[in-house]
């Protein structure tokens, strides 16, 4: 292939990422100058804690609710993870991230690259990936490795550590399958490696296809509807964004096995479904979609689990946490399924909690709660939700660089919109600047080595009527 003719392929895929970016803006538009940081912060109704995330500078950022940023690590993560003390014997400040360049490469918008635990000091204290993950590959049902076929094993969107000090990792490959008009699929897999970096355990999507709920209508949309025009690249026809730990819980404490702590649950955000993995035998046990009832009123709680579209971050809340039990879950709303969801004429996201035995909805926040317009809360991709001890909850608006805790009510209680820009290259009218924020992590002020400062001054929110920016 000329290289004249590999450059235009780039483009033109460059081209279809930024016209639906451009798609998922027109929903909802911004001005071109906003303030950045903190724009509110009430800390007599705020949960006070640091906050964890990656900017679109590519550094990891651990910031007070003053947005003071108290400490950084050079390394991006997707997402980073700031680890409880209790599970790395007792140290503060170690993070998961990814450490980057060491392969380079794309794949489902991670960095294809070894990943690892680094210390308060940005040291490298464990790492897994590169020939790790190539030779503990085997694409099932052969024996052809991962780069007989073009591909790499590579950590994407998620990953925890557990109490045994192993590390569950989400990953995804490209694999050829049969059956299905899409040449490769991309695949998503979760491996867990030991200390050592070996995979002890190994799951993957695709030999579970028929346990996700699939109408036979859908898994006919999924075998026959799913083509590109440039044969080259794969289909992510699931697009695992989350994988987490069910943990301890009331309802395995009561007896329901589908619950046990050690299951893991993840969601498809092109499929719209959340799942339970059985950890012992592979399969799944609960899930909710991808098919829903349809709505019985937006107000009306509790309900049946009506249309979630392209969700994220679910997670069951931990014991001892106002919820805890429950299902908290970023419906995103953002356009996804087969068929693809209809979608509200007004576009805004919702954060759901749920019983998963039930499966009713039994609190939600819209933007509504804050008493604005349904669209003044809106993401349509990444994003996530995170109970809160005082039980506020900390919301990621991952599109647009903006996260927030409210109350139980939708008060808003703290806001900051991330400072930290892409910068794109002057050379390359496809890329855009942008302050997107994958996830936030709050963090107890006790996971991190002691003394590092913090500040809880309140900031009043103007009055926005009145506020201007002063001419030269």
């Amino acid at each position: 292939m000329s290289a004249a003719k590999t450059m235009l392929q780039r483009n033109l895929a460059r081209l279809s990422v930024l016209l639906g970016a451009l798609m998922a803006a027109s929903a909802i538009a911004q001005p071109s100058v906003y303030p950045t940081g903190v724009t509110r912060y009430d800390p007599s109704k705020a949960y006070n804690s640091y906050v964890l995330f990656a900017g679109q500078d590519k550094k990891t950022h651990l910031i007070d609710l003053n947005g003071n940023e108290v400490h950084q690590w050079k390394f991006n993560g997707f997402p980073p993870v700031l680890l409880d003390p209790q599970l790395v014997g007792g140290k503060r400040g170690h993070v998961l991230v990814q450490l980057a360049g060491e392969t380079g490469g794309r794949a489902n918008g991670a960095e294809s690259q070894s990943i690892g635990e680094v210390d308060w000091d940005s040291k490298v204290v464990w790492r897994w990936g590169g020939a790790q993950a190539q030779d503990a590959y085997a694409s099932p049902g052969t024996s052809t490795d991962a780069s007989s076929y073009g591909t790499a094993i590579r950590q994407h969107h998620d990953w925890r550590r557990l109490p045994n000090g192993n590390t569950v990792i989400l990953v995804n490959y490209v694999r050829p399958v049969s059956g299905f008009k899409a040449e490769k699929l991309l695949e998503d897999a979760i491996y867990e490696v030991n200390p050592k970096g070996e995979v002890v355990w190994k799951w993957s999507a695709f030999d579970h296809l028929n346990e996700f709920g699939f109408s036979e209508a859908s898994l006919k949309l999924i075998r026959e509807g799913l083509s590109r025009n440039d044969k080259t690249q794969p289909i992510d026809y699931l697009h695992f964004n989350n994988m987490s730990v069910v943990g301890p819980n009331k309802w395995f404490d009561a007896g329901d096995a589908r619950f046990n702590p050690d299951n893991l649950l993840i969601d498809s955000r092109e499929a719209n479904f959340t799942a339970i993995i059985d950890k012992k035998s592979g399969n799944i046990v609960w899930r909710i979609g991808p098919d829903y009832e349809p709505s019985a009123g937006a107000n009306k709680l509790p309900r049946a689990v009506d249309q979630i579209v392209g969700q994220h971050d679910a997670h069951i809340i931990p014991k001892g946490l106002p919820g805890a039990g429950n299902l908290l879950v970023f419906d995103n709303q953002g356009e996804a399924g087969y068929p693809a969801a209809r979608l509200a004429t007004q576009p805004g996201s919702r954060v759901l909690e749920i019983d998963p035995v039930k499966k009713e909805i039994v609190w939600q926040y819209t933007g509504v709660n804050s008493g604005r317009p349904v669209y003044s809360f809106h993401s349509s991709y990444i994003s996530s939700a995170r109970r809160l001890p005082n039980g506020n909850t900390l919301v990621d608006e991952g599109m647009n660089g903006r996260f927030f805790q409210i109350t139980a009510k939708g008060e808003i209680v703290w806001e900051y919109i991330s400072p930290y820009f892409s910068q794109p290259r002057a050379d390359d009218p496809f890329q855009v600047s942008n302050n997107t924020v994958y996830r936030a992590q709050p963090v107890p002020y006790d996971w991190v080595p002691a003394g590092t400062p913090h500040s809880e001054k309140p900031v009043q929110v103007p009055d926005i009527t009145q506020y201007r920016i002063p001419a030269n």
